[in-house]
């Protein structure tokens, strides 16, 4: 019986412990989503894809003009001169494919680096929201967890926003 009466009284401590700890989530993605640098990452992703759509009509263009060209003339060319031109067709078509496949790798490369960049920031303010306020944890709900309980734990999304600067955005 004492030693029940020990444990209850060393467990008695960690209890209170446990309801006194906070807990917040954020909806990351939302607040994301209202960031200017977030907007200003879109803006460059999307003028870089169109600098790279743009160059790629214009090989195609040129792919098309030489190939015209050629079914045009190759009647009439001598061999070794029918033989350039399409070594040259095939050269540039393959320049072309090589184009599509390196601009789409690069915009993943700076479409990633983008969104880590504001991440990085998003983060950030989250952990100091965590901080300011004593949380033990601030969950992202946008990240798939199942379940959270709202009524044990603050909704820390409106902070988050405060931090960024943010508070007058809307949806």
């Amino acid at each position: 019986m004492k030693k029940i009466l020990i444990l209850l009284l060393m467990m008695a401590p960690l209890s209170l412990f446990a309801q006194s700890q906070k807990f917040g989530f954020v909806n990351a993605a939302e607040v994301m989503q209202q960031m200017p640098e977030f907007s200003k990452a879109q803006t460059e992703l999307q003028t870089l894809q169109k600098q790279y759509a743009d160059e790629f009509d214009r090989m195609r263009s040129e792919l098309e003009k030489k190939g015209a060209e050629f079914e045009q003339l190759k009647d009439s060319l001598p061999a070794n001169i029918l033989q350039r031109r399409q070594t040259e067709l095939q050269d540039l078509y393959a320049r072309m494919q090589q184009y599509e496949q390196e601009s789409y790798n690069n915009l993943q490369q700076a479409q990633q680096a983008k969104i880590a960049e504001v991440s990085k920031v998003l983060s950030d303010a989250i952990q100091a929201v965590g901080r300011d306020g004593g949380y033990v944890c601030v969950f992202d709900i946008a990240s798939g967890i199942p379940y959270i309980s709202e009524t044990l734990c603050e909704d820390v999304t409106p902070k988050v926003k405060t931090k960024l600067g943010l508070t007058g955005v809307q949806k």
